[in-house]
């Protein structure tokens, strides 16, 4: 884990993860040395990252090569691969993390495979037994935060939650807004079919009473799926299940918008020159929505951070996800979560028990 006696942060990068091959991570990591204090462990096939880093400026001083003689791809099952490939780049990087070689983790390669790496070789916080995986979106302006992003968990590491679960996935996202945005008190909403306290099956009417009576939280009740995009809390949990539904129809709508606005530029002269004058308000939109500029998601729930960069992330998005992991690691997003859980299980006598929690 972390060492408290080291100078920098030093992030872990798999190298061969994502679909644009090691060139773009190298290149990340190369400007990372040349334009910050972090230092990065370039995990991976070693003659290939010693073939990029040829081709870029760098400072030697803050990288660090791993090597790594195996490669897990995007299309391969990731239970079965990661069985198959233990000197894979993501394992070999997850147990860097884990030895105290590096504080964080950054990978643009396959969700499941990190997920599943993650569970098998870093240590749980004590208390958690599910993470989450929070996907960072945009939403329309919030008076309890200047961020143009929220945050939105679980999406996927956990398919059914227990009530004592989603309150940790509060405590989650409570330690990330508060550490990485800077969100004094950020809100936090309970994602489900109703405001009203009673509405959702046992688990969601106890992760309620949960959240409503924890004295860490600014919980502001139960939000649906329209408070998502609209700014409804700062902060929304609910289960795997629900938030990836939720994140991939949101992908779907975006994909079916740009695709429109095509036509639209395409189909009248009117409606183009109306575009064309919409021009600058649209490449604002596109900037703050872009994933580029937020560099990846949180795996949260481990004593260490882990950061899923996109698959399709170039050098400019990784070298932002690298920043975000080290800033997690200094600002100590982990141990946040860590105090903050251990606070309920001393108030509740550490009993697993109780409606929802099994």
């Amino acid at each position: 884990m972390p060492s408290p006696k080291r100078s920098s942060i030093r992030v872990a990068l798999d190298v061969m993860g994502g679909d644009l091959g090691p060139r773009e991570a190298v290149r990340a990591a190369a400007l990372i040395s040349k334009t910050t204090t972090i230092h990065v462990l370039l995990v991976g096939q070693r003659a290939t990252i010693e073939a990029e880093l040829a081709q870029v400026d760098h400072d030697p001083s803050r990288l660090q090569i791993v090597d790594a003689s195996e490669v897990i791809t995007m299309d391969e099952k990731p239970r079965d691969a990661l069985a198959a490939k233990p000197d894979a780049s993501l394992l070999v990087a997850m147990r860097a993390v884990a030895e105290g070689d590096a504080d964080a983790l950054v990978s643009a390669g396959s969700t499941g495979a990190l997920v599943l790496a993650a569970a098998q070789v870093l240590p749980r916080i004590p208390g958690i037994e599910r993470s989450a995986l929070a996907a960072v979106y945009p939403t329309r302006k919030r008076t309890s935060s200047p961020d143009p992003f929220a945050l939105l968990l679980d999406v996927g590491a956990t398919v059914r939650v227990r009530a004592r679960d989603l309150l940790f996935f509060a405590y989650m996202g409570h330690a990330y807004a508060s550490r990485i945005s800077k969100v004094a008190r950020p809100t936090i909403g309970l994602l489900n079919m109703g405001s009203e306290p009673t509405k959702g099956d046992e688990v969601l009417r106890e992760a309620h009473r949960l959240l409503a009576g924890d004295p860490l939280l600014n919980f502001v009740g139960n939000v649906e799926g329209n408070d998502i995009p609209t700014g409804g809390a700062d902060v929304i949990v609910c289960e795997g299940y629900v938030g990836n539904v939720a994140l991939k129809m949101a992908e779907g709508v975006t994909e079916v918008l740009r695709g429109l606005g095509k036509q639209a530029f395409k189909a009248r002269l009117g409606w183009r020159l109306g575009l064309l004058l919409l021009a600058s308000g649209l490449r604002q939109l596109k900037t703050t929505t872009d994933y580029r500029e937020y560099g990846g998601a949180p795996l949260l729930g481990f004593r260490a951070p882990v950061i899923k960069a996109h698959g399709r992330s170039g050098a400019s998005a990784i070298a932002n996800a690298i920043k975000v992991a080290a800033k997690a690691a200094r600002d100590g997003v982990c141990q946040e979560i860590e105090r903050a859980v251990a606070g309920f299980l001393a108030r509740e006598g550490g009993d697993p028990g109780g409606p929802g929690a099994s």
